[in-house]
């Protein structure tokens, strides 16, 4: 039971590895020419809380794959909403630092934020473990989402022709 373990708790990093490839170099170009509340966490910050969520998100998923033997028909709609939640997590970096569309990614962040719920509802009768880790990850998200909506509203995006 070790390889699923880690593969599952390896898999968020996936998304997260590219995306910080992605961003990596517009933190030091694009990002810092935007206005920004003041109460924003340090860029420092992201690295970190992102290794800890996606650990903490993967670990979860195992849990319930191993709560509900696998890959069944049970399992269906919590590892599926958990996938969802998963690629929408992965797309949000190459909207906003990608494309630089903040309203779009503001969209895609309320979306995520919704499915991250919908799945920690789904989650709790199978294993409070795996919602309470989630939980964190559902704090962040709203933090996040509060921070694209203050960009956007503040930052005027490109019209595109």
């Amino acid at each position: 039971m070790w390889l699923p373990m880690i593969g599952m708790t390896a898999l968020p990093h996936l998304g997260g590895l590219y995306g910080g490839f992605i961003t990596r170099k517009q933190v030091k170009t694009w990002y810092p020419t935007l206005k920004k509340p003041s109460w924003r966490p340090p860029n420092a910050a992201f690295p970190v809380v992102w290794t800890c969520l996606y650990t903490s998100m993967g670990y979860g998923s195992y849990l319930i794959w191993k709560e509900l033997g696998g890959f069944t028909q049970d399992a269906l709609v919590p590892l599926g909403l958990y996938g969802t939640q998963l690629a929408l997590n992965w797309a949000w970096t190459p909207i906003f630092f990608g494309a630089h569309k903040l309203k779009l990614a503001l969209m895609e962040i309320v979306l995520l934020t919704g499915t991250v719920g919908a799945t920690m509802a789904s989650w709790y009768p199978i294993s409070s473990t795996a919602t309470l880790l989630l939980a964190p990850y559902l704090a962040w998200l709203c933090l996040a989402t509060s921070l694209n909506y203050c960009i956007w509203r503040d930052n005027a995006e490109e019209k595109e022709e």
